[in-house]
């Protein structure tokens, strides 16, 4: 593709000399990407692993989104200095789809207009998208950001966004003094294999069917695929819960190495904390948190790390606290709707 056909005409662009538009264009760009990320990261405190080599597996495995149509970079005098990228979701469930975007830009470049000019061409974006899904589901545009991210924050307030639901960053700070918690009378333990995976997920998918935002692409071969190639990837930190040939809960735990030494610290996570119907008010996710606190130390690790829905219906945050994991950070949902 040539230098000319990439180029992009974005209407409203604030009037900067030597600004442009472009497409993306391919694996080059990742580089690029990580750059801008790293600026952000500074400035709005985020702390998450972006490599070329990460980006990489991300983009192998996007959902309902096609970077060389869904994405918008932006530079000046020929230098990168943001860029955004558009997906959508459908939740059968609440009978919606939601048409998502994000945008980057490093921080010098903030107040000038291109920020919203980038939001505003997202938005376009999804329209096109939008059109071509028939059905009654209510669409809506949807934004994320953490609550430092206070710049991000107010741009999306200032066109119309409101927040619609919380979520925490939680840790606990040490893994001393975990409590022995018995498992449920008739539930086992069992090592977990990567030729488990499937029925796993299966299970774990049926667990939050009910959970806010449940979508089903975030389950299918594509989502199965990124999980089973990720670099965290390792069954053997697992705890799953066995009622006979049933899986009645699990924590699928793992370590980021290379956040860790990114952040000089030696934390694992305990994420898709879950437990099916039968099984719930049993004490069940409890204990095997517990179990999960002794893998990781036996593991390495010194500090246990988990994100929560606040408003989750089923109390995980008071269990979260019960357990000795303390909020770190918030994270914002955000919602228009979307006019065709």
């Amino acid at each position: 593709m040539s230098t000319e056909s990439n180029n992009i005409v974005v209407p409203e662009a604030p009037a900067i000399p030597g600004l442009q538009f472009r497409h993306f264009r391919g694996p080059e760009d990742y580089p690029v990407m990580v750059a801008i990320i790293d600026a952000c990261k500074v400035v709005d405190k985020i702390e998450h692993v972006d490599t070329v080599e990460t980006l990489t597996q991300d983009y192998e495995h996007l959902i309902n989104s096609d970077p060389r149509r869904d994405m918008l970079f932006v530079e000046v005098a020929g230098a990168p200095i943001g860029y955004s990228r558009v997906m959508w979701e459908h939740m059968p469930q609440d009978k919606q789809r939601v048409y998502q975007h994000f945008a980057f830009l490093v921080p010098a470049w903030r107040g000038r207009g291109i920020w919203r000019t980038m939001l505003r061409y997202n938005e376009r974006r999804l329209r096109e998208i939008a059109a071509g899904h028939a059905g009654d589901a209510e669409k809506l545009f949807e934004a994320w950001a953490a609550d430092t991210e206070s710049a991000w924050r107010a741009l999306l307030e200032s066109e119309g966004y409101g927040p619609v639901r919380y979520g925490y960053e939680m840790v606990r700070p040490h893994l001393e003094d975990i409590p022995d918690l018995p498992l449920p009378a008739g539930i086992d333990v069992r090592p977990s294999s990567a030729e488990q995976f499937d029925e796993i997920i299966d299970a774990a998918r049926e667990a939050f069917l009910d959970h806010w935002g449940f979508a089903e692409d975030e389950w299918g071969a594509e989502a199965r695929q990124e999980w089973r190639d990720h670099r965290t990837f390792n069954p053997a930190l697992w705890q799953v819960a066995w009622d006979g040939d049933e899986i009645a809960g699990m924590v699928l735990n793992f370590i980021d190495e290379i956040e860790n030494t990114m952040y000089h610290r030696q934390r694992g996570y305990t994420e898709t904390i879950c437990v099916r119907r039968p099984w719930r008010k049993r004490g069940l996710a409890r204990a095997l948190i517990a179990r999960s606190f002794g893998v990781l130390k036996a593991a390495g690790m010194t500090e246990a790390g988990l994100g929560v829905d606040a408003q989750n219906p089923h109390g995980a945050l008071r269990l979260y606290e019960s357990m000795g994991f303390q909020v770190t950070k918030e994270f914002v949902t955000y919602r228009k709707a979307l006019a065709e």
